[in-house]
């Protein structure tokens, strides 16, 4: 880039959900606003986590002066321990959200050599030519902020997850006459978050959730079992007070909301009344009518608390007829049909069942049309970045701005890697930056590409067939009748017949190959697969993996 241009471009979170990436450049100084990552869908098979392609960070590493994180959720701080392992830069977050990345360090054992700086609505971080300051938002999460960027090319706005909610849990209220502030000195820029673009009206306050949780508490008349986001603290502090107004206990299952609790307990976002919370073995002997349960799994996760209580199989507690289940989350989009298994399953074990948006046991954590358009108004931005979402959201999001007034002409609506730019106040979308998804298999990052996942789905939809050949070493001749297995494919015992001619198959093929071709076991591989995989298709109609051993003796 020339060097006094100003770059802006996400490596994730827009024509997505989830893994949100930011970065912001003005000449060599680069700062990237969250590292996020996402679960995979059913097509990728055996992966454990997306997270942004960092290619471009890693070609540029003396310019990266900080990442800054907006909040404590996933799809803003997942990737992070995967990007310090090949970037080590300082962290700037609030004491929660710090909190929360700490534990995650702490797992990948790379904590020590982490620089984590405590930031709040009133830091100001000198990175280089680019003075950042910060303010108050609402979200489904404590001490949320949104960024303010004032570079020499113009000031930019990042609001990270927001809604307007004017009665939080927690006291935290909306910096509102700091961003009508900001807006009044000028925005060159906004990116704002995208995921209720299509949402009418305001997004309910969190408050009204715990009205209905406690109602809920009051008609159970055995053990409740509620699950929620574990990130939720808010609505955490309202099942904690529900529980404590109906002289309940409270166990926690699931590790992800073990861990959220104790660090939210540490640092004073949850206030539990002393002796409330036990652990499982304990509520057991409790008469049921004394426990809350609260766990993991509101989205159907099949390894969650929930889903494996709903299953039967949770080896420290199980649902009886009677106990009330509520499920204080409503599905994200892919999720539902999981969740519906999961709720079949609660009503076959007898439990009591509520949930859905009837229930009233969830309102979202992102900002409806109005809020936008209020965010929108309070900016007055020049160019609007619509962000965080799929392209129907920016699309939806970038008609609100132009209803409050932003030129159509200034607003650009991007792809992951596409480069909005500023150079002398001239701004044009230019060129791209390497972006996309790396995909997390156990300990292995980025080394599953396509030719893997495409053998994966062959094998879950057709299964494997192996078939093992033993050859003399001195001519290369058939020693013994190949042993073929069957994996996924056809059961053996059933298909005596079909295994017998895929065996006999073989040998009819070696017999026939050339002499020179019988040394080449490359040649000899590619035949028989070539061959038996015509012969199970006009037999089976079937694509199984074929795997061809060759053993020399």
């Amino acid at each position: 880039m020339a060097a006094k241009q100003l770059w802006i471009a996400a490596l994730g979170g827009v024509n997505e959900i989830g893994k949100n990436m930011y970065f912001l450049q003005y000449a060599d100084d680069i700062i990237v606003i969250d590292c996020g990552s996402k679960f995979p869908d059913e097509s990728l098979l055996g992966i454990d986590l997306i997270i942004p392609d960092v290619t471009y960070l890693l070609s540029n590493l003396d310019k990266v002066r900080a990442l800054v994180v907006t909040h404590g959720h996933e799809d803003h701080i997942g990737g992070i321990p995967y990007l310090l392992k090949q970037l080590n830069l300082p962290i700037y977050a609030t004491r929660l959200t710090l909190g929360l990345i700490e534990n995650k360090l702490r797992e990948h054992g790379i904590l020590r050599q982490t620089k984590l700086h405590v930031i709040d609505s009133e830091s100001t971080l000198k990175l280089g030519a680019i003075t950042t300051t910060f303010f108050n938002t609402n979200h489904s999460i404590p001490d949320c902020l949104g960024v303010v960027f004032d570079t020499p090319e113009g000031t930019v706005v990042h609001t990270g997850d927001f809604k307007f909610d004017m009665t939080p849990v927690n006291k935290q209220y909306p910096d509102i006459h700091k961003m009508a502030d900001i807006g009044k000195n000028g925005v060159k820029f906004l990116l704002s978050e995208s995921t209720n673009a299509e949402r009418p009206g305001f997004t309910p306050s969190e408050k009204l959730v715990g009205a209905h949780i406690e109602e809920a508490f009051m008609k159970a008349d055995r053990r409740i079992f509620i699950s929620t986001f574990a990130s939720n603290v808010h609505r955490l502090q309202q099942i904690i007070e529900a529980a404590h107004l109906t002289n309940r206990r409270l166990t926690l299952l699931g590790r992800s909301m073990v861990n959220v609790v104790r660090v939210a307990q540490e640092l004073g976002y949850l206030t539990i009344p002393d002796n409330m919370l036990i652990e499982p073995t304990e509520a057991s002997k409790l008469p049921p009518e004394q426990v809350t349960v609260l766990c993991t799994g509101s989205q159907g996760e099949p390894m969650a608390a929930l889903s494996r209580l709903a299953n039967a199989s949770h080896r420290q507690m199980e649902i009886q007829a009677g106990d009330t289940v509520l499920i204080a989350a409503n599905p994200i989009p892919g999720n539902e049909r999981n969740v519906s298994r999961i709720v079949d399953n609660l009503y076959v074990l007898g439990a009591k069942v509520i949930y859905g948006s009837r229930s009233e046991l969830h309102v979202s954590g992102h900002a409806s049309q109005e809020e936008l358009k209020l965010m929108l108004t309070l900016m007055k931005p020049e160019y609007f970045i619509p962000i965080h979402g799929e392209y129907r959201m920016l699309h939806h999001h970038s008609l609100l701005a132009e209803a409050v007034g932003v030129n159509p002409n200034n607003i650009f609506i991007l792809k992951n890697g596409d480069i909005v730019e500023s150079s002398s106040g001239v701004v044009r979308q230019s060129g791209k930056v390497t972006a996309g998804q790396i995909l997390v298999d156990g300990l292995g990052i980025g080394d599953i590409g396509n030719v893997v996942l495409r053998d994966r789905r062959q094998l879950s939809a057709d299964g494997i067939l192996i078939t093992v050949i033993t050859l003399s070493q001195a001519d290369g001749r058939l020693l013994n009748e190949p042993d073929t297995i069957s994996r996924g494919f056809i059961y053996v015992r059933n298909s005596e017949t079909l295994m017998d001619e895929i065996n006999q198959l073989v040998t009819s093929t070696l017999q026939k190959m050339s002499e020179p071709d019988l040394g080449q076991w490359n040649i000899i591989k590619q035949t028989i697969k070539e061959t038996l995989s015509r012969f199970l298709y006009e037999k089976t109609k079937r694509r199984p993996m074929i795997l061809p051993i060759i053993i020399e003796v």
